[in-house]
């Protein structure tokens, strides 16, 4: 069996925020920013004195701490602790805390609002003995930012998710490392406690994209009931213990005429895409003419579903030998035989199209399938 996509790494460009109480807890966060270059230390207004961040290791390897550098800007110096860290939780991937469990905890409880949104946290006592993962292990990688952080230090790294320290697979990590969306995530429990008693799953995944990365003797191909994972782009009744995985491998091909609204060309794309039953969490990219690039209605439709477009030239564009509906119209104004169908294709790398062009009034769009069943 394959090995599951798991990071062994920080992911690049991690912003982490280090807290420290204490002279000890200062003297460690030190250390840590000294490593993690994208590190900004939080220390109390009692330790503001005489703070240094060390810029390289004196020995890399040792853990020795750098002599002689000056004052950087990666320093906070913060009055109430309560407040700095509400102030600041979202504006980090990772938060590393210097003190106590118990101080974290109460600290935490009110800013938490989803294992799928909330930043990782990271525990150390202010000797560096211990790491302890202890917030959004999974999707937001503090299991490995714990490992990470403990290997600098020479700490005991403490994992205490069940998959992990019982060598399982989690449904949700490998959702996440592996782009998709996950539409149902109250029922992710249910799959990974079905894998930590060792009872198959059921996996409807028409596209082969999850199955190669869950142990064989996990999953049940011939039950119709019991734990389920849907990993499709077909949208599907299922019931509410379902987890439904939404791959991001389609493109949506769009073009418009000039200033279309916004809410024009949302209602048809999302009115087009449920009727024809594919769900936007699936939606990878839009691709349009290039001379759409200052097109304001698609551009808000990209910020709005968070999703990139991309541009393609006349050139491009008439590459395409696909295409299903031609039209007359784009090719007098525009001079291409199509605009939503062939970026589409362009755009996800010579794909199958599954939606030929729909079209309204002001709008029209094309769905294509990514040719390697991947685009993330």
């Amino acid at each position: 069996m394959a090995i599951a996509p798991m990071p062994d790494k920080l992911p690049a460009n991690a912003s982490l925020a280090v807290w420290a109480l204490t002279p000890n807890g200062k003297l460690l966060g030190e250390k840590l920013c000294c490593h993690l270059k994208q590190a900004r230390l939080f220390i109390s207004s009692r330790l503001g004195k005489g703070v240094h961040i060390p810029t390289a290791a004196a020995e890399p390897g040792t853990g020795s701490i750098c002599k002689n550098t000056p004052l950087c800007d990666n320093l906070v110096i913060f009055q109430k602790l309560s407040e700095a860290v509400s102030e600041q939780f979202h504006a980090y991937e990772c938060h590393v805390f210097i003190f106590s469990t118990g101080i974290a905890v109460r600290i935490l409880a009110p800013l938490l609002v989803s294992k799928l949104t909330d930043p990782a946290v990271v525990v150390l006592d202010d000797h560096g003995l211990h790491a302890i993962s202890l917030i959004s292990g999974h999707i937001g990688q503090a299991n490995t930012y714990t490992r990470h952080i403990a290997r600098l230090l020479k700490a005991d790294p403490v994992i205490t998710t069940a998959t992990d320290v019982n060598d399982l697979p989690a449904i949700d990590l490998l959702a996440e490392n592996m782009g998709m969306f996950i539409e149902t995530p109250d029922a992710i429990k249910i799959i990974n406690m079905a894998f930590l008693q060792h009872c198959k799953i059921r996996l409807q995944d028409p596209l082969h994209l999850l199955g190669p990365w869950i142990p064989r003797d996990l999953i049940d191909h011939t039950s119709q009931q019991g734990p389920t994972v849907v990993c499709d782009w077909k949208t599907r009744k299922v019931s509410r213990e379902t987890l439904v995985l939404r791959p991001r491998i389609l493109v949506v091909g769009i073009g418009c005429n000039r200033n279309t609204p916004f809410e024009r060309i949302h209602n048809f794309f999302t009115t087009t895409l449920e009727t024809a039953g594919i769900s936007v969490h699936a939606v990878a990219a839009l691709a349009t003419t290039d001379l759409k690039q200052d097109e304001a209605g698609i551009l808000a439709l990209a910020a709005h579903i968070n999703i990139p477009v991309r541009f393609y030239d006349k050139t491009a564009l008439s590459s395409v030998k696909t295409i299903q509906t031609p039209s007359r119209m784009v090719e007098k104004h525009l001079g291409v035989k199509s605009v939503c169908e062939a970026a589409a294709i362009l755009a996800s790398n010579n794909g199958t199209l599954i939606l030929p062009k729909k079209k309204n009034q002001d709008v029209t769009l094309a769905v294509a399938l990514h040719k390697t069943g991947s685009l993330l």
